[in-house]
């Protein structure tokens, strides 16, 4: 019997990636929105990463008539009042490179002492069926601001995140350490839950 297809709604490769690794093992299909057909971008301008998830799993699913999985993440940092926060993916520009978004932060921080650059990760992730009800999901997971980046492994503002009960930045981690502690992890976990009951409940598209 053929599993049930998830639509993972994201173009973004490493985030596609991420969630693959995130959600293996559920009781779906996952599927991206190029193996639908599907070439849809939808604004991430909501006031809140509830919103945004939400905004872009309706969407999705109204699509395509498929379960969708969105998610909307961002990195606060303390001393910069939340920001990036919720432009976290545009805090140096539309389309620039994780390389330019990490220099402006640590440029923002230039000044401020170890103690002082706590942060942290926040994901949300929306769960929608085809007929529009959302489940949401939510994960933190929290650090401190690096002066350089470190690290190879993960994307976006990995290489600065320090988790010093892991004396690593999110770069430096093994992807499945990662995958279990992150923002997106914790929010996957909560995600698994939802997505047993929906595919129980046969509430889901195949």
């Amino acid at each position: 019997m053929n599993q049930p297809k998830l639509l993972i709604a994201s173009n973004n490769p490493h985030k596609l990636q991420e969630l693959r690794a995130v959600l293996a093992g559920v009781p779906f299909s996952l599927v991206a929105p190029a193996d639908v057909g599907l070439a849809l971008n939808v604004p991430e301008d909501g006031a809140t990463y509830a919103e945004n998830a939400t905004r872009k799993a309706r969407a999705f699913a109204a699509a395509s008539g498929l379960l969708t999985l969105a998610d909307d993440s961002g990195l606060e940092v303390q001393a910069l009042g939340g920001r990036p926060g919720l432009r976290s993916a545009r805090y140096a520009g539309e389309g620039a490179p994780n390389a330019r978004r990490i220099a402006k932060l640590l440029g923002e921080l230039a000044n401020v002492p170890w103690e002082q650059r706590q942060a942290r990760f926040v994901c949300v992730m929306a769960i929608a069926t085809p007929g529009g009800e959302v489940h949401l999901c939510q994960g933190e997971c929290a650090g401190l601001i690096t002066f350089s980046p470190r690290g190879e492994g993960g994307f976006g503002y990995d290489p600065v995140f320090f988790l010093p009960e892991q004396n690593q930045t999110m770069a430096e981690l093994p992807a499945a350490v990662k995958n279990q502690i992150s923002h997106r992890g914790r929010a996957g976990q909560a995600a698994r839950a939802v997505l047993a009951t929906l595919q129980s409940s046969n509430s889901c598209t195949a």
